[in-house]
């Protein structure tokens, strides 16, 4: 039975790889994306929506995946200050793409707190077939726990639309340290909202004892990692998610988080795309066999989705909890009347 990827991106529509590092690992980037290297290079948007929709059609493990953009750093007096020419895509462009391809994509919105508008794009975005929010609150320099946002969080409730909230390091957009912890979840699981604690709360690197980043003692693991696990036993309406759980400072920890038994009906499967993934040089411990094997697989959810079930096998509930978050039509032209 196919799963929900429950954790993927958007790029911005201005995206461009004209940099020199662009250009030269372009064509592996494009490999592991299932996308032509000249076409993601001469008109990057559009090749890569379409790359990811066909993988996601082509996948034997993937039904769809719940599609994010990133929503622009917003001041405290509600103006704009920076948009990422990345991975800010807006609302607008999730639910353009959505529209194109509904039998691939689920959206979210990403709504900054911060906007004066920000009740009132809700209310529009769910009307208009959002299934649920996403924060990248470390990039817009976001406390989370300002009680200013409480009515943003009696509105999600309200709505049922669960929260993707950004834990742990950020490396591939500008970040504040101080709002990528695990305490960034508090507020909004007091006001009753679902959140989804993003990435495990893994992959901080520590210094100077580096050899604890390849360690799998789970001493050495990241203390919001121990924190999360302990709070998802707690609290009803906390879940994670193991989106690029398969980078080398994350995936050191999938051998324990799978004895973690008491907690799997709290864990949902994701992927990250289009993070790049390792799989035959990483730190988890699958045989140099095993990983062969999965390298071989050409879809990249298909692979990321390989990985994961040697340590999840099929039988396990992070591969339907995502029917506890998020609320599904019930038909394909339900599906695709929403959309306008």
């Amino acid at each position: 039975m196919k799963t929900i990827d429950i954790h993927s991106h958007l790029l911005s529509p201005d995206v461009s790889f004209n940099r020199p590092l662009d250009r030269f690992v372009l064509h592996f980037f494009a490999k592991r994306l299932g996308a032509d290297p000249k076409q993601l290079r001469e008109d990057p948007f559009n090749s890569y929506v379409e790359a990811m929709a066909r993988a996601i059609q082509n996948s034997s493990q993937i039904e769809k995946c719940c599609l994010f953009g990133v929503d622009s750093r917003i001041d405290n007096k509600g103006d704009e200050t920076h948009k990422d020419i990345t991975v800010c895509a807006s609302t607008e462009d999730v639910l353009q793409v959505t529209a194109r391809y509904p039998d691939q994509f689920i959206p979210f919105m990403s709504v900054n707190p911060k906007r004066a508008d920000a009740l009132d794009l809700i209310d529009e975005y769910h009307e208009r077939g959002c299934l649920g929010s996403k924060f990248l609150q470390n990039y817009w320099g976001a406390d989370l726990n300002n009680p200013a946002f409480i009515p943003y969080y009696e509105k999600l409730k309200a709505l049922k639309l669960p929260v993707i909230i950004h834990i742990g390091p950020e490396y591939t957009i500008h970040s504040y340290a101080e709002y990528e912890r695990f305490d960034m979840v508090k507020l909004p699981l007091e006001c009753g909202v679902t959140v989804i604690a993003a990435h495990m709360g893994l992959g901080r690197p520590q210094w100077p004892a580096v050899w604890r980043n390849l360690s799998r003692n789970p001493t050495t693991f990241d203390t919001d990692y121990h924190q999360l696990l302990e709070k998802l036993e707690q609290h009803e309406n906390l879940y994670a998610d193991i989106s690029a759980i398969l980078l080398p400072l994350k995936a050191r920890a999938l051998g324990h988080l799978a004895k973690q038994t008491q907690i799997h009906h709290k864990i949902l499967f994701g992927t990250d795309y289009p993070v790049p993934y390792t799989l035959l040089f990483n730190t988890y411990d699958l045989s140099f066999k095993e990983r062969l094997r999965i390298n071989r697989i050409d879809n990249p959810f298909d692979a990321y989705h390989a990985a994961i079930a040697e340590y999840f096998p099929e039988e396990s509930p992070i591969y339907t909890n995502y029917k506890k978050v998020i609320h599904l039509l019930d038909t394909e032209a339900e599906s695709v009347s929403i959309y306008r």
